[in-house]
């Protein structure tokens, strides 16, 4: 009888076990079981799945005919152990993870498709110039194809704007015509200012070929900030759309759906992917086989200028090639790793990597529709070359070879305006970026702001110092001419 016993207890022991063992695969699913209370007692039961259910009842049942054969096992150790596991192998059949998963993520994609159309919604119905300007990365294509469920790109409640740097890939600009065709509508875009859309020629004549390579602020103004702006006020913006998402990075982890963009004097700022990631993008690309930028298949995970921009890794081990992912996505998936391709090899004048290109920064609301020393200036106008020609004829004189657009040209505009006031000779302005092969085959000029002064016998002779103080300018201009002016 000891053994006996002793038997009964393994038996119950193997029982609590199956138990415990169903109750954790049940826990998975958010189901909860209480165990007895106490070896050989009844247990109690609540909120049990019924496979849960049917295991204790077959425990219980097992015991009851223990207890009715005086203590004697009915069926044998093996058969009970065979029938727990069988029973266990049924629960764990009817979890599948990775159908739990794939469930999970089509769930997340539903909740954040509707809370992003929500949001593209209010900024569509509620404002008279709704504008989303179109990068072609992953996100953006997110949202091209949200507004076009919607309805907004035909009937013309969202205006699409894309903007031209003339130094992306060109794969980029024919991705956009694909676009424009798939969901019928035409971008407005914007460029350098002054210079035609499409005509690189035309732009390297007024900025520069390596423009961002002799000042990469100046040419973020130039290329991307100016035309930004004056696209936005040329279509009226009043609620600017864009693709930015607390995934991209520390700059952009604390943004909402909606907030005031620091551009363009306060409008209204929606960000309707604000809280998707990467994976999400690419899960709803894939979801609804969307047109993608087709350097995604060439290793790139987002896009930007070709100077700048490299697949990640290097080696193009990683794409995303007919709607799923080939190599280590996980690469392109971490967080702040979609843009890390961005901006390669590139630094600010502080020193310190760059991450932005100015469009969403602070500042980037200081645009450039004034010319400098304008209406009421000392300053002389010079509009021609054949006038710069005669100016310098008529020297002793002072001539600043500038660029409105150019932020060390602002910076000096105050004192060379006093300049102008305190000198006795003549002071000059000419634009420069107009007129580039004039000025640096006469004026001196390689960068902007270059100023030069004029000898009383034609020579011109270029201050080459960046203090750009009163002070400095009349000590340089008096050792050139000689005499006090």
């Amino acid at each position: 009888d000891d053994d006996d016993d002793d038997d009964d207890d393994d038996d119950e022991g193997d029982s609590m076990s199956a138990a415990a063992t169903g109750r954790m695969n049940i826990a998975k699913t958010r189901t909860y079981a209480l165990a007895s209370e106490a070896k050989g007692k009844s247990l109690s039961v609540r909120n049990l799945s019924s496979s849960s259910l049917s295991h204790l009842s077959f425990n219980r049942n097992t015991n009851n005919a223990k207890q009715e054969a005086g203590g004697h096992k009915l069926v044998p150790k093996q058969a009970v152990r065979a029938s727990r596991r069988a029973n266990v192998a049924v629960q764990a059949a009817s979890y599948d993870q990775e159908q739990f998963i794939a469930e999970s993520k089509e769930m997340r994609l539903k909740h954040l498709e509707e809370q992003a159309m929500y949001a593209l919604k209010i900024s569509c119905e509620n404002f008279d110039n709704a504008v989303f300007p179109n990068a072609l990365i992953a996100g953006d294509v997110v949202i091209t194809h949200l507004l076009s469920r919607l309805g907004y790109l035909k009937d013309g409640k969202c205006t699409v704007m894309c903007v031209d740097t003339f130094h992306l890939f060109p794969e980029t600009m024919d991705f956009l015509r694909e676009v424009e065709d798939f969901y019928g509508f035409k971008a407005e875009v914007f460029c350098a200012e002054g210079i035609p859309v499409g005509d690189k020629a035309a732009y390297d004549k007024k900025y520069g070929a390596n423009l961002w390579k002799e000042d990469i602020d100046q040419y973020d103004k130039v290329c991307k900030v100016e035309p930004f702006q004056r696209g936005l006020k040329t279509l009226k913006t009043d609620c600017m759309i864009n693709g930015r998402t607390r995934w991209q990075g520390f700059e952009r982890a604390w943004i909402d759906l909606f907030e005031n963009a620091p551009i363009g004097g306060g409008l209204a700022k929606c960000n309707p992917l604000a809280y998707w990631t990467l994976e999400d993008c690419f899960d709803y690309i894939a979801k609804y086989e969307i047109p993608h930028h087709p350097l995604h298949a060439k290793g790139y995970p987002s896009i930007g200028d070709a100077k700048d921009t490299i697949p990640i890794p290097e080696d193009g081990s990683v794409t995303f090639k007919n709607f799923e992912f080939q190599g280590d996505k996980a690469q392109w998936l971490d967080y702040a790793s979609e843009r890390k391709g961005r901006f390669v090899g590139l630094t600010k004048k502080d020193g310190s990597t760059k991450t932005e290109c100015g469009i969403h920064v602070e500042g980037a609301e200081r645009t450039f529709d004034r010319d400098l020393w304008d209406e009421g200036s000392s300053v002389k106008a010079l509009g021609a070359t054949e006038e710069v020609d005669s100016f310098v004829k008529s020297g002793p004189a002072v001539i600043a070879v500038y660029a409105p657009w150019c932020q060390f040209c602002q910076a000096m505009e105050e004192e060379y305006e006093k300049l102008s006031k305190e000198l006795s000779i003549p002071v000059a302005k000419f634009r420069g970026d107009e007129e580039r092969e004039y000025v640096q085959a006469n004026l001196n000029t390689e960068s902007f702001p270059t100023v030069n002064v004029v000898t009383p016998d034609g020579q011109v002779v270029k201050y080459d110092s960046e203090e750009r103080t009163v002070a400095d300018f009349k000590a340089f201009v008096e050792n050139t001419v000689g005499a006090k002016v």
